[in-house]
């Protein structure tokens, strides 16, 4: 059966790039007859707002999005995650560096902003240095076709580097927990913002360490604001409302209705604009 998911993150209100990620990904699971789900991706508490999950979760009802099963809370699934990085523990090391030492000897920037780390502690620490992180060793390309963006391929080495599983602060990093939790919950559909097509190579990498099924994927165009930058908190993103429906439909290039079932009925996820961001609708 189609498994579909919406992890937000509990930084906030819901805004109109987290609606038009979970309209995409609540439309294609239910119509295939599958099944969706929510999980709250609480695992950086200094990010996070009181109250924002409950907020969340009561807006997506409001909106008619019901989802099947128990909401996951990624902060009480921590035991899944250390099982995984000790399964990885021949393909990871600790790295000792900080993040203005890497950016000083980056090799560059990632798709997704992170820089590129440098391989300074992969073939271990620097006399005198204490681990920080744990980061995961890449080697090679992966290639797969998204259903909206098309064929893809990611070289890791050169376009990412080792990446951290393990942050300094103690944390679970969010490319090991979402592939645990993707894999643990059956989800065969991964439909989402393109702001995170980046991060999916590195998904895939992790899925075929750990032996876990690949899911299929579809990144609908990530909403940005007139300056380009993508809706957030911290750019003065606006709470989400019933009247926004039609106008999430529009930007994922469906007819504009707004009764669900009627957008059930025309979904067509060949129509979705295959652009990596489009600014929203005011």
């Amino acid at each position: 059966m189609v498994t579909g998911r919406f992890a937000p993150s509990p930084t906030g209100p819901l805004h109109f790039g987290s609606l038009a990620a979970a309209l995409a990904s609540w439309l294609d699971a239910r119509a295939a007859g599958g099944r969706w789900l929510v999980r709250i991706e609480d695992l950086d508490p200094p990010r996070e707002q009181p109250g924002a999950a409950d907020d969340i979760l009561r807006t997506l009802e409001r909106l008619g999005l019901f989802w099947d099963g128990p909401v996951v809370f990624q902060s009480q699934r921590k035991p899944l995650y250390e099982e995984a990085l000790s399964k990885l523990k021949r393909h990871s090391f600790a790295c000792g560096c900080t993040r203005r030492e890497i950016a000083d000897s980056s090799l560059g920037l990632a798709a997704d902003g992170a820089q590129i780390y440098p391989g300074t502690c992969r073939d271990g620490l620097p006399p005198g240095r204490p681990p920080r992180s744990l980061r995961l060793k890449v080697s090679g390309s992966i290639e797969f076709t998204d259903h909206v963006q098309g064929l893809l391929r990611q070289n890791l080495e050169r376009d990412v580097g080792d990446f951290v599983l393990r942050r300094a602060d103690g944390q679970i990093a969010y490319q090991l927990a979402v592939v645990v939790d993707d894999a643990a919950q059956g989800v065969t559909d991964v439909v989402r913002g393109a702001d995170l097509l980046g991060s999916t190579a590195r998904q895939i990498f992790l899925q075929r360490l750990l032996g876990l099924p690949e899911p299929r994927y579809l990144h609908v165009p990530a909403a940005v604001d007139g300056a380009g930058e993508k809706l957030s908190k911290q750019t003065g993103a606006l709470p989400i409302t019933e009247v926004d429906l039609p106008k999430a439909l529009h930007f994922l290039g469906q007819p504009q209705t707004s009764d669900l079932q009627e957008a059930l009925k025309n979904w067509n996820p060949g129509l979705i604009p295959s652009r990596r961001a489009t600014v929203s609708p005011p």
